[in-house]
């Protein structure tokens, strides 16, 4: 889907049935109250509530390293949050940092703009968009992949931290093949490492970084390739892929100057912002430690993380599973909450607080 469908599937899911949504509303403070349950500050007012869903994803704050300080005055710097088309920066060639999903679509716009791009490459894998007659991830949803539970895994952490797959839906979707760019002009670049006015110096990683990024995508088609197999499915055969380009030698530096960069996008990802959230749920990273969704405080939840879960969990295919798994959870908890007596809030999910910060309105108890 691209924008306007994306909006589009959004409007019509809110529309399809009656929920007391405030949209526009800033939350500023959560902490729990002595009486139990918790208080809510927000730009519409004070809020008490008996269970609160933390249900803002994980990227909130648009991340740039400490070295764009050291770039000249005169580059113009945004982060991939910020890219809206070409046009929008000065003329001139563009460096792209970070080759995540934002990262290699954004270079892909400017270079079908005519735009000179260089481009600093990490990490982050890639993936056909199509393969044997179908979209990939139609593929990977038939073979269980976006119920895979993280919990399968020995290192449940480090896998909900891996970056994306690189790919886009452009122009009804197809690959993105950084070699192929780089055949038509694109310059890549290893890691970024370091900025010295308008002299920038790169890792020697471009080769592995980009021979990294082709065998995830070839070996998904191996797993595509056994499950068809396995199963009979009527697939076309299909010619694997062959590199179009090799990195002729590992680049170190780039002049900014000297290659007329006029602009650079920071695409370096978001990181997440807690810091309203007054309640000892988080790791050293700033991440909410949870069971499920489920925090270590009682009626204290999380939605919509990747991973959270399954690999389906922060995404649309995936997130209505983990909302019912919660929603079992806090039906749960509230029955727990009545039957031992505690306050809670009946009727409504929360109560308006008109009162000072240290001062707030105890909810009525249920006998």
């Amino acid at each position: 889907m691209v924008r306007d469908e994306i909006v589009a599937y959004i409007e019509g899911y809110a529309a399809s049935f009656d929920a007391p949504v405030a949209e526009g509303v800033a939350a500023t403070r959560l902490r729990t109250r002595r009486e139990g349950g918790f208080a809510l500050r927000t730009g519409a007012g004070d809020l008490t509530a008996d269970q609160v869903v933390l249900a803002g994803g994980p990227y909130q704050v648009p991340m740039r390293p400490r070295m764009a300080e050291r770039l000249p005055a005169g580059i113009v710097q945004i982060h991939s949050s910020e890219y809206r088309s070409a046009d929008a920066l000065p003329p001139g060639a563009v460096l792209v940092v970070g080759t995540g999903q934002s990262g290699c679509q954004i270079a892909e716009d400017l270079h079908l703009a005519g735009r000179q791009v260089h481009l600093a490459t990490g990490s982050a894998p890639r993936v056909a968009r199509f393969y044997r007659g179908r979209d990939v991830v139609a593929w990977l949803h038939d073979m269980g992949y976006y119920r895979k539970a993280v919990t399968e895994f020995d290192d449940a952490d480090a896998v909900r931290f891996r970056v994306n797959h690189y790919v886009t839906g452009r122009d009804g979707g197809r690959d993105i093949d950084l070699r192929a760019f780089a055949k038509d002009g694109m310059r890549l670049y290893g890691r970024l490492t370091g900025v010295d006015g308008p002299r920038l110096a790169f890792a020697p990683d471009l080769r592995a970084n980009l021979d990294a990024a082709d065998a995830v995508s070839e070996g998904i088609k191996d797993s595509i390739d056994a499950h068809i197999a396995a199963t009979g499915a009527d697939a076309p055969a299909e010619a694997r892929y062959v590199p179009v380009w090799e990195p002729a030698d590992e680049p170190a530096g780039l002049d900014l100057a000297a290659e007329g960069v006029t602009s650079v996008v920071w695409a370096t990802g978001f990181g997440r912002d807690h810091r309203w959230v007054e309640i000892p749920v988080f790791d050293g990273r700033g991440y909410p430690t949870h069971d499920r969704g489920v925090t270590s405080c009682p009626g204290l939840y999380v939605l919509g993380l990747p991973w959270q879960h399954t690999w389906g969990s922060g995404r649309f295919s995936g997130v209505g599973a983990d909302a019912e798994h919660l929603a079992r959870q806090i039906v749960a908890h509230q029955h727990r909450t009545v039957h031992t007596g505690l306050h809670w809030l009946a009727g409504t999910p929360y109560q308006t607080s008109p009162v000072d910060d240290e001062e707030w309105i105890a909810p009525r108890t249920v006998a």
